[in-house]
């Protein structure tokens, strides 16, 4: 919620499969800045706190959360086995971060099914899998410098579906960010807009079913394939005697090249 998302059409392109002049100098921008980026998946204290004062510093100029001491923005969603935090880092230094929540009978629990669960918990009933992204912040004193970084972020979103295959792709949103969700992700809207404590702002459910879409996605934006190898360092959970990585470098280049 806290990156600046632009939604002009040159910059994200048309809404067809086939690759456009738009397309191709969105795609060289992102896999550029891809080369300076790393991921880190962050399950310790120092790392999370790093996050949640980022989160903090995203929000609170727009108004998005109340003014607090400890200058954080965390819930209890964070502590949840389904969840996934990342750190984005460009150049060594932390400029955005997102979180993931893999929502199915085993783990129901996420934002959405916080927010929306009369919509979102019939279809996980009856089987069916939800990859959530949320908590959306960059540096704000950087993001203008890194225009592309909202797809850099949202990169996760789809190296997260394709390693765990879920159904849905769901998220809540501003009312503002609906045309990038549609044009880029297929979303569509699933509910109105509903109060979301502590986000002082109305969101919207938006979502799609992934199979349907992710395929013409990734033809159209190329920078969002990725390895079985990246896939599994980010999402899989650790083997007993193990630690995650810290870093965990983007692999679309690789993939772009043997296509």
């Amino acid at each position: 919620m806290g990156i600046h998302i632009s939604t002009t059409r040159d910059s994200i392109g048309n809404s067809g499969g086939r690759p456009s002049p738009g397309n191709s100098a969105l795609v060289g921008n992102v896999l550029k800045l891809l080369e300076r980026t790393e991921y880190r998946r962050c399950e310790t204290g120092e790392d999370l706190e790093a996050i949640y004062r980022l989160r903090y510093k995203a929000y609170r100029p727009h108004g998005f959360v109340t003014d607090s001491n400890a200058r954080m923005v965390k819930d209890s969603l964070d502590e949840l086995p389904n969840s996934h935090c990342f750190g984005i880092f460009i150049d060594n230094r932390l400029v955005a971060t997102v979180r993931l929540h893999q929502i199915d009978r085993d783990n129901p629990h996420g934002p959405v099914t916080k927010g929306f669960g009369d919509v979102m918990m019939p279809l996980i009933e009856q089987g069916a899998s939800c990859i959530n992204p949320s908590m959306f912040a960059a540096d704000p004193e950087l993001n203008k410098d890194f225009r592309v970084l909202p797809y850099v972020a949202l990169r996760l979103v789809i190296v997260g579906y394709s390693w765990f295959r879920s159904t849905y792709c769901a998220c809540l949103i501003r009312q503002e960010h609906t045309a990038f969700y549609r044009r880029i992700f297929g979303a569509r809207e699933m509910a109105p807009p509903r109060s979301y404590p502590p986000i002082s702002i109305p969101l919207m459910l938006y979502g799609g079913v992934c199979a349907k879409e992710f395929g013409p996605i990734v033809t159209r934006f190329p920078f969002f394939l990725s390895t079985r190898a990246e896939q599994k360092m980010l999402f899989a959970p650790r083997e007993p005697g193990t630690s995650t990585p810290l870093t965990v470098l983007p692999t679309a280049k690789y993939q772009l090249n043997a296509a």
